[in-house]
């Protein structure tokens, strides 16, 4: 029962629980136990409250018994980033730098959650502030791939796709800024959600401003789907917020697709390298669609990967200069090297170069808005490599040079706001997971769900139980 009860989805516990076959209690001891075997491996988690979240379970046990859920989800282990905050637990931001007195306030997803029932459990792990997409810290250490232990779990929410993969509860919280949803849950073979920006309402502002989203972290698409009917719920402490949307996201991927969905296919954005396996799975899974009846177009981008990828990377390290003001010279040395050097590098920016970027967005998403006229779905890899050797915040490049360029596909989504999921499209012959990028117009959150869904159910994934020794 307990192996069982670790690899369930949300959506099965919470089938168990209503049949009386499993209890949240059994569930939370399960997890936990998985917790302190399987974590200390791949140092998924920086904070772990045992105490707190059996209490919650025995609370949700009685309103199973009673048969009264506050929802599908109540009773299920939900882990969430440590740079989202959780009430009663510190805001480390993954720094060593940070005040580390506890939060008084949960952020609004981790407030939803607990109104849904859901047990909040623990803390994952992220690189520091967030900024790269690999997951090691100066605070926490290295976090590791439970598909392989000697490879990244990508980041920057790499603690949350390791953790879900490795079976350590299946529901987590991630951030995006850049893709730091989508790539660990390429890396980790999860279905991820950056939504339309707005959707998902979050506080306090994360340090990359309107960039940054918050999003589900699951093993299935109804999973993501059960969360994202919790979080979408309005809050007042977030002023960029979309109004409530009315969506029951579960129900919605039931509804299918219509016959013939126009279907874009990027494999390259630009003159940059891909992995000749990370290719070939991806052109294997559109083709998949196509045999499904989906009308698929290998097209170019809209706009020019160079402009996009200048534009960012202007944004991002603008951004991360900020670091430099909020926090005293003096302790500048206790920062992650390369956030340090990006913050170096954001501050030789000039106030022309920023608002010249924000003019290239614009232009991006009017460009990108245009191109959803014509497609109802994007589908790209989601990263160009598979995932690399923990301690590298690159990978190499074809020539054994630090690939720059290894992710081209996530971060212009963050800045054109349209919403993107990652879901796995297989294993490599290392038995590491591919995952295929699906992107849409604005505001068809549901609909991107309903695609991951479908793929999904029709090319399941087997996840480790265990991970594999160190080598």
């Amino acid at each position: 029962m307990t192996h069982d009860l670790t690899q369930a989805s949300a959506a099965h516990l919470s089938r168990l629980y209503a049949r009386g076959k499993a209890s949240p209690v059994e569930t939370m001891k399960a997890v936990l136990a998985r917790t302190d075997e399987v974590n200390p491996r791949i140092n998924c988690f920086r904070q772990v409250d045992h105490e707190a979240s059996l209490k919650a379970a025995r609370e949700s046990e009685k309103r199973w018994k009673k048969g009264k859920p506050l929802s599908p989800i109540d009773g299920v282990p939900v882990s969430i980033k440590e740079l989202v905050r959780v009430k009663g637990w510190p805001a480390t931001m993954a720094s060593k730098l940070t005040d580390k007195t506890p939060a008084d306030a949960d952020a609004p997803a981790v407030a939803r959650l607990r109104e849904a029932g859901t047990i909040v459990f623990a803390h994952s792990t992220s690189s520091e502030y967030g900024h790269k997409g690999v997951t090691d810290s100066p605070l926490n250490g290295i976090s590791r791939n439970p598909w392989n232990l000697a490879r990244t779990p990508g980041g920057s929410s790499g603690g949350a796709g390791a953790a879900v993969a490795a079976g350590l509860g299946p529901l987590a919280i991630g951030t995006d800024g850049g893709g730091s949803v989508r790539i660990p849950s390429s890396f980790n073979g999860l279905v991820g959600l950056k939504a339309t920006y707005g959707r998902v309402p979050a506080w306090p502002p994360g340090l990359n401003g309107d960039l940054a989203n918050t999003g589900p972290m699951c093993r299935t698409a109804l999973d993501c789907a059960l969360m994202m009917n919790a979080i979408t719920k309005a809050d007042a402490r977030d002023p960029t917020q979309l109004p409530e949307d009315g969506v029951d996201y579960g129900h919605k991927l039931g509804r299918g697709l219509k016959k013939k969905p126009r279907i874009a296919f990027i494999l390259r954005m630009g003159d940059h390298p891909i992995d000749i396996e990370v290719a070939a799975l991806v052109t294997k899974a559109v083709k998949r669609l196509e045999a499904l009846g989906w009308a698929v177009d290998e097209v170019e981008p809209p706009f020019s990967y160079g402009d996009a990828s200048r534009c960012f990377v202007t944004h991002w390290l603008t951004n991360a200069q900020r670091l430099l003001q909020i926090h005293p010279e003096s302790r500048h040395g206790d920062f992650d090297p390369s956030l340090l050097a990006s913050g170096k590098a954001g501050a030789r920016y000039t106030l022309q170069d920023l608002i010249n970027a924000q003019s290239v967005r614009r232009e991006m998403a009017v460009a990108w808005n245009l191109f959803f006229e014509k497609f109802d779905f994007l589908v790209t890899p989601t990263v160009a490599v598979q995932p690399f050797e923990v301690g590298k915040a690159l990978p190499d490049g074809p020539g054994g040079e630090p690939n720059r360029q290894w992710s081209p596909y996530t971060s212009t989504f963050n800045l054109t706001r349209h919403p993107a999921a990652s879901v796995s499209c297989g294993l490599s012959r290392e038995g590491l997971p591919v995952g295929l990028q699906i992107v849409a117009g604005h505001y068809r959150d549901a609909a991107v769900l309903r695609a991951a869904a479908l793929y999904t159910e029709i090319h399941p994934l087997e996840f480790p139980v265990l991970p594999e020794t160190d080598k």
